[in-house]
């Protein structure tokens, strides 16, 4: 079979990512991302430490999001201008004070500011995937990405489970700042591997480069795909995550946190698909891919469906979902790293954007769906928003499949 996709020639020298650096990049980025959704299992104790009422301390999530969303429009495009190595280090630092505000917050207004920062600064997750991309060779770029990825997956199927033991041994507390000593630890690890010298990819303004981000995706059908992509699989995947705690924390089921927080375990199988997705995309299969995932996240919907019969086709849902998504983002984000080497910042915080977005409206929409027509309902939407993506898929592949990225 040939070669589908032959990225263009790179504009910097790669010059190999050692496998102990891949490693350490995934454990950063899984540990970053982690201290966004360690919140999610504790906004009861929270409510009750400070005295928040339940239609309140939502906000703990929601000031967590915005500050994420702020973070890749504002701070991700600077990894193309600056130093990756300082930017990386001084956002670690940054969120090591940040979960030590929250760990000790004796006020609203303290908790709530130090989510919103937590949120802001988590971002260095995306810094390090455009890194990692930028430091391998060609032919191991996918696999890069893949791993980091995987780093990725672990932190925010992990994050709940770990956060719900953390708490009943030591508080809801004990959870934020032993991230604060761990992300100092990672900074260490970090500071040791990173190159000493990174000069910026692009000679830009600030400006400029925030700028270039949407005319990117508009005029680029390939990176325009890619990020209608990553918005219909992750509206899938927060469809599912998100209004799973409701039929199993409720009779017949009535689950506690922490066995709901194990089906999240079983998620992690994504992880290990994340790296061999990368492996197909370095050689030449990235639409393929592409399409195998799509028909696996699609055929994951009809195994869900029956929960209320058989856990254990549920649990095979969950496994074929997750490979699925984190399959095709893998795919994604090595595809688009090689149109633009100059912008692979610019582009992962672009990209990301679609991702939070379907994120967002995948989580609204399955609540309500649940609301009004059960778990049904919200099975039926998340095989709509996977049936959207596979016929973009089909529409689309011929085309961009003989596609070359824009000098």
């Amino acid at each position: 079979m040939h070669q589908e996709y032959k990225p263009q020639a790179e504009r910097q020298t790669a010059c190999g990512l050692p496998k102990i650096t891949a490693l350490i990049f995934a454990v950063a980025a899984g540990l970053s991302v982690a201290n966004i959704y360690f919140a999610q299992p504790l906004l009861d104790s929270i409510a009750q430490d400070f005295g928040i009422s339940p239609a309140v301390i939502g906000l703990v999530i929601t000031l967590t999001q915005i500050g994420y969303g702020i973070g890749l429009i504002f701070i991700v495009p600077l990894g193309d201008i600056v130093d990756r190595r300082r930017l990386i280090v001084g956002q670690g630092i940054l969120s090591a004070v940040a979960l030590v505000f929250v760990a000790t917050a004796r006020t609203e207004a303290v908790l709530f500011t130090g989510m919103a920062a937590i949120g802001l600064l988590a971002v260095v997750v995306q810094v390090l995937v455009a890194f990692a991309a930028t430091m391998a060779t060609p032919t191991e770029r996918g696999k890069a990405v893949g791993m980091v990825t995987s780093g990725v997956v672990t932190g925010i199927l992990g994050a709940r489970f770990i956060a719900g033991l953390l708490a009943d041994w030591g508080g809801w507390r004990a959870v934020y700042m032993a991230s604060a000593v761990l992300t100092l630890v990672m900074v260490g690890a970090l500071m040791r591997v990173l190159p000493r010298q990174v000069s910026p990819s692009s000679g830009d303004s600030y400006l400029a480069t925030l700028k270039s981000v949407p005319s990117l995706f508009l005029r680029d059908q390939i990176l325009l795909v890619r990020g209608i992509f990553a918005l219909l699989i992750f509206a899938a995947f927060s469809t599912f995550w998100t209004a799973l705690v409701l039929p199993l924390s409720a009779p017949p089921f009535s689950y506690s946190h922490t066995q709901i927080g194990l089906i999240g375990l079983v998620g992690m199988a994504g992880a290990f698909a994340a790296t061999g997705a990368g492996r197909f995309v370095d050689r030449g299969f990235g639409q393929w891919t592409t399409g195998f995932s799509l028909i696996l996240l699609l055929l994951s919907w009809g195994l869900i469906a029956l929960l209320p019969l058989s856990i254990t086709a549920l649990l095979i849902g969950v496994v074929l979902l997750d490979v699925a998504v984190q399959a095709v983002h893998v795919t994604n984000q090595s595809i688009i790293f090689d149109l633009y080497p100059a912008a692979r910042s610019r582009l992962v915080g672009g990209y990301m954007v679609f991702y939070s977005t379907g994120s967002a409206g995948g989580a609204i929409a399955s609540t309500a769906i649940y609301a009004s027509a059960g778990w049904s309902g919200v099975s039926m939407l998340g095989a709509a928003f996977s049936a959207s993506a596979l016929l973009v898929w089909v529409f689309t592949r011929g085309r961009l499949s003989k596609a070359r990225p824009n000098p």
